[in-house]
């Protein structure tokens, strides 16, 4: 309870949990290398700035102004996530989790606990570019957590990061149609690129991609950004 495991965390969003009042607990470090990272310094941070004593004692100071809590990164599967979730729980809020759905053996035991109400899961890029992209061999993971969530009927979203020197409009179909395929039937959200002073790939705004391309008639799809 007392390593510095939190990087940072936003004391208040209403656009991170549609619906809820909340705060984001920004864990440090990461699994993937993902070229369109703005949050590179989270990433490649060694020691985190808050012990989880820190959030715990900031969230009892908000029962009753806050709903919701989202457990994002970095990657937030890294850490013990059961028992950071109880003693939330505790206090009255609800979980989001934003992931990028590489741990399937935790997100189980989540869900089976009943201690996350929503997940984000960030669909990074198609098979054939998957590697590339963010820097693993971790696409078969994420499927299989997908296929999970849609069995088990679980309430989730899934999203993309639109970079077109790294993503096109071929790449977004095929992924439209792999996601589909699955059974896949909430809203997919495509997120535009941001541009800052860095990232991970060291890349930048391209050409916006052509949104009459997209296989809109397969899946709801909205646009962030």
């Amino acid at each position: 309870m007392n390593q510095k495991i939190v990087y940072d965390f936003t004391k208040f969003t209403t656009t991170d949990y549609t619906g809820y009042l909340s705060c984001v607990i920004w864990f440090n470090g990461c699994n993937m290398r993902c070229q369109y990272c703005y949050n590179d310094d989270i990433v490649f941070s060694k020691n985190g700035n808050y012990t989880l004593n820190d959030i715990l004692t900031f969230l009892k100071n908000r029962i009753g102004m806050l709903d919701a809590v989202v457990l994002s990164g970095g990657e937030a599967t890294l850490y013990d996530l059961i028992s950071i979730c109880e003693k939330i729980k505790e206090l009255g809020f609800k979980i989001k989790l934003d992931t990028n759905g590489t741990n399937l053996t935790l997100i189980k035991e989540l869900i089976k606990e009943k201690l996350i109400d929503y997940m984000a899961i960030d669909f990074k890029a198609p098979k054939y570019k998957y590697k590339t992209i963010t820097g693993v061999n971790k696409y078969t993971q994420v499927i299989n957590i997908i296929k999970h969530l849609i069995d088990i009927n679980f309430n989730f979203e899934l999203r993309t990061t639109v970079n077109s020197s790294l993503l096109d409009e071929k790449d977004i179909n095929s992924m439209i149609s792999t996601i589909s395929n699955l059974g896949y039937k909430n809203i997919y959200y495509l997120q535009n690129f941001i541009e800052t002073q860095s990232n991970i790939g060291n890349i930048s705004k391209h050409r916006d991609i052509d949104k009459e391309k997209i296989l809109s008639k397969k899946l709801s799809i909205q646009w962030r950004n």
